[in-house]
């Protein structure tokens, strides 16, 4: 038990001129590991009581050393509970550092919150994507914001954060910065990631987040059908601005390259494979994953146009690819010339290849998982989403299975009412039977 193994004791130490004025000294023993310390006080060896550990007679000297003696054991006391309770490993040394006041300041939220992002900072391409450090970047703020409007205050300190901080959070990004659910809990998992790094490093003994639920809304993101894909493939555009970005995007659609990948794709990725045909031989940037990918017709076209364009030149790129604003800026504008009830996305290209383009002309899922470079197949059943098309050609081959099912039960039925026709009618001329 850690009563049996904890130790303390108040003792006058021995200086080396063996002076009757001696300095009052602490010793602390856990599982048989001393840790001594002066107390910055001095005594009379004639006026201490080592068998009491403090101070005799009714002096106002001794009154006060002993009222220090009887303070610092409460303290003492209070370090040592407060560390069982909160599951922290017990040992004399840290009790003596909190004693002399040598624990470490205690740490604020949004300054670990910046440790964290400025690591990864410094991890970008090793690891990690901009595009990651910038949404923990943006939950910082928010997060920053509200401390601000909830506590009037620049940051907390670990030891304030309970699950109702959580919820409030929560409340604040549903409220004030109007989030939709999914965004919340994209936020609040970003915040939960800073406080379980708390945890690991013993700032924090309980998690906050313990007793949090939130479910994220599904959401169904359609990628475009085969009809869609070919009217887009086809409008002609006045402009070369949307003419380009619709070529760039129509090669994600058969490529199925998310745009940071089709931005940085390099001439020295096209390659011959194992079939003779040309292949994208890449790591995607997001993840390093490999993917490799047959160049479709449709593709090598798009290649082949902007093989000598000036931006591909300079670059060293493939496809002279705008950035992600742009690009999307300018697809909404196509989406409303093209005349599409929805809002077309750089990302909405890399599901029309995972669905559209392959699931749905029966490419197999596992063969889809390793182009689109995802990690397991369950990431790539969330691009499998069915056309009606597809869903009736299915309906039309099971309809038929039936009919034909249907025909065959009909020719059984038939043949055993003649066999009882028969049977029936032998049985009437038998016992002369009239009709």
């Amino acid at each position: 038990m850690l009563e049996n193994s904890f130790g303390m004791v108040f003792f006058l130490k021995i200086p080396r001129n063996e002076s009757k004025i001696r300095n009052v000294y602490l010793r602390i023993t856990i599982d048989g590991i001393r840790k001594e310390a002066s107390t910055k006080r001095k005594w009379e060896i004639s006026r201490w009581d080592q068998k009491s550990e403090r101070a005799i007679g009714t002096k106002e000297d001794a009154k006060s050393l002993n009222f220090f003696l009887d303070a610092l054991t409460l303290k003492i006391n209070e370090v040592k509970t407060e560390m069982m309770y909160s599951g922290k490993i017990i040992t004399a040394e840290k009790i003596m550092d909190h004693v002399l006041g040598k624990v470490q300041p205690r740490v604020k939220v949004l300054e670990e919150f910046q440790k964290h992002n400025d690591q990864m900072t410094a991890l970008l391409g090793k690891g990690y994507a901009r595009g990651t450090l910038q949404r923990f970047t943006i939950t910082k703020n928010h997060l920053e914001a509200f401390i601000k409007f909830k506590f009037k205050k620049d940051d907390m300190e670990f030891s304030d954060l309970n699950l109702e901080f959580v919820k409030d959070f929560e409340f604040y990004l549903r409220t004030v910065r109007d989030c939709s659910n999914n965004t919340t809990l994209k936020y609040i998992a970003n915040f939960k990631k800073i406080v379980i790094r708390a945890i690991d490093k013993e700032i924090i003994p309980k998690d906050p987040f313990k007793n949090f639920k939130g479910r994220k809304t599904k959401m169904v993101k359609k990628p475009l059908s085969t009809q869609e894909l070919y009217e887009l493939e086809r409008h002609y555009f006045t402009t070369d601005r949307l003419n380009v970005v619709r070529d760039v995007f129509v090669f994600q659609c058969y490529t199925g390259l998310a745009y940071i990948d089709a931005y940085q794709l390099k001439r020295s990725e096209i390659k011959e494979g194992i079939d003779g045909n040309l292949w994208i031989m890449s790591e995607r940037q997001k993840t390093n994953s490999t993917t490799n990918v047959p160049l479709l017709p449709q593709a090598l076209k798009i290649i082949e146009k902007y093989k000598d364009h000036p931006l591909c030149l300079q670059r060293g790129t493939v496809l002279p690819v705008s950035s992600n604003q742009k690009m999307n800026e300018y697809l909404k504008e196509i989406a409303i010339l093209c005349g599409f009830p929805f809002t077309l996305n750089t990302h909405m290209a890399r599901r029309t290849f995972g669905s559209t383009v392959t699931l749905n002309n029966n490419v197999p899922i596992n063969v889809v998982k390793e182009m689109l470079g995802h990690a397991s197949v369950k990431q790539t059943e969330a691009y499998a989403i069915t056309e009606q098309k597809t869903i009736g050609r299915e309906m039309s081959l099971l309809n038929k299975k039936l009919k034909k099912n249907a025909v065959k039960i009909s020719k059984t039925d038939m043949a055993v009412l003649g066999r009882l026709e028969k049977e029936i009618q032998a049985i009437k001329k038998k016992y002369n039977i009239s009709s």
